[in-house]
């Protein structure tokens, strides 16, 4: 199937009968969203039934987007990484109710010692943020880096608030992996081994020399006044200022950047590095939504996926976004701040600049949207938005 639009952008790809008007949401994006390149996949029950790219990618060339671009993803990532410690859990390697340090002993320092495994995978263990400056050297250096990470000190008694881990979070989850893993991997390699190896998944955590350019669609950034009207004055200024949490938790969130490369490589920050496709993304959640099978995913870890988030004592609303959200177990939930999915029972995880990935096990749905014109929204990108509630849409239908 191929689309041209007015504006000479063209649309590649295919839709199952049925599912039309995801189609119809996606050539729409480009006629009135200003979408400038991007892809959309949907896996239903197993099958890839939208699987949509066009636009170009890369504003500077003009260079068209291909049915192999891969994007980085921001924090879309996170979804990937937790997707590794529930492969960790249903393999006995790891118990969501046990404290890190049963796994990791130097990490019960400071405080930490009755921190669990879910508190740190739901943003309430207080480590969002380093005593030191988060730059390429460290984060290069797995045993310099896990010396620093388990020295840190809560900025809160764990479990009683919540604040996003927005790079630190991937950091503690590759050390924790790498302890219980008995070829002690990081997260990223473990990733590539045990998920997209399997799968033949065109996404990486830790992506190698041997990926070409070519392959990489470059970010269109937003100008200043298109931040302020979609993100408002108010966070704009927390984001400018170095000391505000919103600031701090996500220093680092640059490391995957890399001009003469377009993205990092051999570098990991599996809180918001990954580089892949659409279809990559929607296939892994595919899997997870629709019993695990081909990667052995036991039931009972998809039921803990799929069962609510546990509000930390002081509730959802989150110390370092400003807002309510939702996290359970390394993903984000559904709420009425953020929904996404048929049911509560979804789980999945949005980026910085509209892509989002999810699993939906009650509409044996997997879901993915990756875009090269970053947005500046918070609550769910209106590119995005409109392909879901088409999905939906046919899915109700």
């Amino acid at each position: 199937m191929l689309v041209t639009i007015p504006d000479r952008t063209v649309v590649h790809g295919h839709v199952s009968p049925g599912f039309e008007p995801v189609r119809a949401a996606f050539v729409d994006n480009f006629v009135h969203r200003h979408e400038l390149g991007g892809a959309c996949c949907v896996f239903n029950r197993g099958e890839n039934v939208v699987d949509l790219w066009g636009g170009i990618r890369n504003e500077r060339t003009g260079e068209p987007w291909e049915r192999d671009t891969m994007v980085i993803v921001h924090s879309s990532t996170k979804g990937l990484a937790a997707m590794t410690l529930a492969l960790a859990h249903s393999r006995g390697w790891l118990d969501y109710e046990e404290s890190v340090c049963r796994y990791w002993p130097e990490f019960a320092q400071q405080g930490k010692e009755h921190v669990t495994v879910r508190q740190m995978l739901a943003h309430q263990a207080g480590l969002f943020a380093l005593d030191v400056p988060v730059d390429r050297a460290l984060v290069a250096d797995l045993d310099r880096l896990a010396v620093v990470l388990a020295r840190q000190t809560p900025a809160w008694k764990p479990g009683t608030r919540q604040g996003y881990h927005g790079i630190t979070l991937g950091f503690y989850e590759s050390e924790l992996l790498r302890r219980i893993d008995p070829q002690h991997r990081s997260l990223g390699r473990f990733f590539h081994d045990e998920i997209a190896m399997p799968l033949g998944l065109d996404v990486y955590i830790r992506l190698p020399e041997s990926i070409a350019n070519s392959r990489l669609a470059t970010l269109a950034r937003p100008g200043l006044w298109e931040m302020l009207r979609g993100f408002g004055p108010r966070f704009m200024l927390e984001a400018m200022n170095s000391h505000s949490n919103i600031a701090r938790t996500l220093q680092g969130s640059e490391l995957p950047i890399d001009p003469g490369h377009i993205y990092a490589r051999n570098l990991e920050v599996p809180s918001g590095g990954a580089v892949g496709t659409a279809r990559a993304i929607a296939h892994a959640y595919g899997v997870f939504a629709t019993g695990g099978r081909e990667l052995g995913v036991q039931r009972g870890t998809l039921h803990l996926l799929a069962e609510p988030a546990t509000p930390p004592t002081h509730g959802f609303l989150d110390v370092c976004l400003g807002g309510e959200v939702q996290f359970s177990l390394g993903f984000m939930k559904p709420s009425a701040v953020w929904p996404f999915g048929s049911s509560a029972a979804s789980f999945g995880s949005p980026g910085a600049g509209g892509s989002l990935g999810f699993a939906d096990p009650e509409a044996g749905i997997g879901y993915a949207y990756v875009t090269s014109r970053m947005g500046t929204t918070l609550t769910g990108d209106p590119r995005d938005v409109a392909l879901r509630d088409a999905l939906r849409a046919v899915i109700d239908a």
